[in-house]
């Protein structure tokens, strides 16, 4: 009786198959960003009369679906024209606040991409996304200056967010992604929520939101995947620092998106007492921001950052709750999940 030999499968590195993975999926996002883009300028029709930001006024009432000031009683017993002038300045504001996180961004990501080797695939794929997000900067800011409000955007301590993106990017680039989805999480959320909602928006703000959506799922898919590669590789002391810095990152620069500045709340006399159920005090305030992070919890668990400890950081913020089982997963579901 014979018997016959099989060739031994040669052990495949799980390593390198890791890294091919990577590459893969970067090249994917590349290959993203080349195929499926935007120019603001051409794709948004800025002149046809309608996008005028004096046509159509009542679109820029808040929109109930998704910004807490517009559904809150105060504002809802508001005169029509006052809800329109807030409407206005909230989200000139709002787009103000994005062009500047932006560019905290884009400041951040140069210094990741300067010392990246050759042949590394985050190479190209950051490029991409530094170009759409100057084009995010230009669409934003062209937005702010058609409505022609003269707003603030962040306010001036969380302004000086600007002076770390590098320093936090060279020294410590898990963080740095990490403080990319929180500011690019709540944003989207946002935008989402009003875009799926059906209410009606001045076409400006829909022009925008359509553009900074298609294209953030790219951005924030990057940095889930990131970390999902560069978090493992850190040893176990760095990844409890980490496993504590993430909520941390969230609450705070999540707060700094989503919160006004207080010139604002100056600006149209709002009560102090609206200010504080809108954004801190309320059960649903609450609720709302930490449904923002419902994808970075998930994430967390995946990388295996939320431990015991951690999970009281989130709880102790109040950002704590379910988490998504899968990205982007509408809220309702998530919730009855």
């Amino acid at each position: 009786m014979t018997t016959m030999s099989t060739a031994a499968t040669p052990d495949i590195d799980p390593d390198l198959a890791k890294a091919q993975e990577y590459a893969a999926k970067l090249l994917l996002l590349s290959e993203g960003s080349v195929n499926r883009h935007f120019d603001p300028f051409e794709d948004i029709d800025w002149d046809n009369p309608d996008y005028a930001a004096t046509a159509g006024e009542e679109r820029w009432i808040l929109p109930q679906s998704a910004d807490p000031l517009g559904r809150h009683p105060w504002y809802l017993a508001l005169p029509k024209d006052k809800q329109i002038e807030i409407g206005k300045y909230r989200q000139a504001n709002v787009a103000k606040v994005g062009l500047q996180f932006e560019s905290i961004l884009i400041s951040g990501m140069v210094i990741h991409n300067f010392g990246l080797p050759n042949g590394s695939p985050e190479f190209r794929y950051c490029s991409h996304e530094m170009i759409e997000e100057h084009n995010h900067t230009l669409m934003f800011q062209e937005m702010v200056n058609r409505i022609g409000i003269d707003v603030p955007g962040m306010g001036p301590l969380v302004s000086k967010f600007k002076y770390l993106a590098a320093p936090v990017a060279a020294l410590a680039p898990n963080l740095f992604f990490m403080a990319v989805l929180a500011g690019e999480e709540p944003i989207d959320h946002i935008q989402k929520q009003i875009l799926r909602s059906g209410e009606e928006v001045h076409p400006i703000m829909l022009g925008v939101m359509a553009i900074h959506v298609a294209e953030e799922a790219r951005h924030i898919s990057f940095a889930h995947e990131f970390l999902k590669t560069h978090v493992p590789e850190v040893n176990a002391a760095n990844k409890f620092v980490l496993s504590l810095a993430m909520p941390l990152v969230m609450w705070i620069l999540g707060r700094s998106i989503a919160t006004p500045p207080k010139s604002f709340f100056k600006e149209f006399g709002i009560p102090e007492k609206v200010r504080k159920e809108l954004f801190y005090g309320s059960k649903e305030a609450k609720q709302v921001f930490s449904d923002y992070f419902v994808d970075v919890r998930a994430l967390a668990k995946e990388l295996g950052l939320m431990n015991p400890i951690a999970k009281r950081v989130w709880k102790l913020l109040k950002i704590d709750g379910p988490s998504s089982r899968y990205r982007s997963e509408p809220l309702r579901l998530v919730t009855a999940g």
